[in-house]
């Protein structure tokens, strides 16, 4: 995420003005607005946080134990290390709830975070904790620097924190976050590409894993797909592809959330029957009929961290959580039956026209999981599909991380009046 160079006094007039309810002087960067949105219209205090006491010891480990991050915590610190060891600097990971696992850094710097209660066990949530890096990279899905009185809290705008989602990318899961903080005068312009690439560090580290269990599975399976007629693929637990037999290649087979044992019908294959190997799944590939349209597809995005789509119909039924992105995309079309182009789709995404062939991309990936559902020129729901959009009670949690022009403009639209206070 790219950081306005505002000085502290800008952000702290800013601040004021958000918090009162005033005409901003000056605009803060996107992500830091929105989330002061989600602040001021939840009623949080600025001069309290809702900080409500530790987590036990216990449920600190346990959660570092299902976390998946702590075989990360060398990666993360040898890439922060040299720098959490300065005077007053700290480095912290955090699990996908914002629940703080891991700290370390200078006495100084522990010290100070013993004060305000950022300590392990401790939760660095937006609900919690206000406007901070963690919390809003948490939402946003993105890394993101928060300086001074971008913080909603007063009591941190004598800091500067800088946070990256982790994210697996056998599935996408998010993880948890890595951050780094320290006193604001101190914050460097290079700090945010320092954090933000440990935090892919770490993620190669997951994926160069997962790449060798794929290898394993792939020797496994190839005496069983030799032995096998007509159309099979053997895939991981996560649908990554380790061996197939009659069907051409693919790097992923988009199966259930939580797949079992027995029938199934997948988007980009059909009915198929699934039967259990050691780290994956068999898939049998039947014969099928002329693919036939879905009667009804159902986006849900009333959660505030996973996005499912379902599709039901006489060809079968399946569903699948989305990616952020995706999840923008299909929010957009759901809004659009009529169809968008992809100049269209690409100012309703990211406000410029010209980004056409990024959505181009993302939207060839995501018909690959979503067969007979979306069509192209325009792109759209198909005709024959009784689409419903769920949307969440509370406006402002519609797809909170986004700052799509798109979904910022749904949020407002949706917004009673007297919660406008943000101008």
């Amino acid at each position: 995420m790219s950081h306005q160079p505002f000085n502290r006094a800008a952000l702290a007039r800013m601040h004021e003005a958000a918090v009162t309810g005033r005409q901003l002087p000056t605009v803060p960067d996107p992500l830091i607005l929105e989330s002061w949105k989600r602040m001021v219209a939840k009623g949080m205090n600025p001069d309290r946080n809702r900080h409500s006491g530790l987590l036990p010891r216990e449920e600190v480990d346990k959660r570092r134990e299902s976390s998946g991050l702590g075989e990360l915590l060398p990666v993360v610190r040898e890439g922060l290390a040299a720098v959490a060891e300065d005077d007053w600097h700290l480095m912290v990971v955090t699990d996908a709830d914002g629940q703080v696992l891991w700290r370390s850094g200078s006495r100084a710097g522990v010290r100070t975070a013993d004060r305000f209660g950022l300590e392990e066990g401790s939760c660095l949530t937006e609900d919690v904790a206000g406007t901070n890096a963690v919390g809003t990279s948490l939402v946003a899905r993105r890394p993101v620097q928060v300086t001074s009185a971008e913080h909603y809290s007063r009591v941190f705008h004598s800091w500067f924190c800088v946070s990256a989602p982790v994210h697996d990318p056998r599935d996408g899961r998010l993880l948890g976050a890595v951050d780094l903080t320290g006193p604001a005068e101190q914050v460097h312009p290079a700090t945010l590409a320092l954090v933000s690439a440990v935090a892919r560090v770490a993620e190669g580290e997951l994926r160069s894993r997962h790449l060798e269990s794929v290898e394993r599975l792939r020797s496994a399976a190839a005496p069983l797909l030799a032995r096998i007629g007509g159309k099979a693929i053997a895939v991981d637990r996560y649908g990554w592809t380790a061996g197939v037999t009659g069907v051409a290649p693919t790097a992923r087979v988009a199966l259930p959330d939580s797949p079992q044992t027995g029938q199934a019908w997948l988007p980009s294959l059909g009915p198929c029957s699934l039967e259990p190997l050691p780290g994956g799944w068999l898939v049998r590939v039947h014969p099928q009929e002329a693919p036939r349209s879905p009667s009804r597809v159902v986006l849900d995005l009333t959660r505030p961290r996973a996005w499912p789509v379902s599709v039901d119909g006489a060809a079968g039924s399946w569903a699948h959580s989305l990616s952020p992105r995706h999840a923008e995309l299909l929010f957009v079309l759901a809004v659009h039956r009529e169809g968008r182009t992809a100049a269209e789709l690409a100012a309703d995404l990211f406000g410029d026209p010209a980004r056409a062939v990024t959505v181009r991309a993302e939207l060839s990936r995501l018909r690959r999981h979503m067969a007979g559902v979306l069509a192209h020129r325009p792109y759209r729901f198909t005709d024959e599909a009784e689409v419903r959009l769920l949307r969440p009670a509370d406006p402002l949690d519609l797809l909170p991380f986004s700052t799509a022009p798109a979904v910022v403009a749904a949020r407002d639209q949706r917004l009673p009046e007297a919660r406008r206070r943000i101008r």
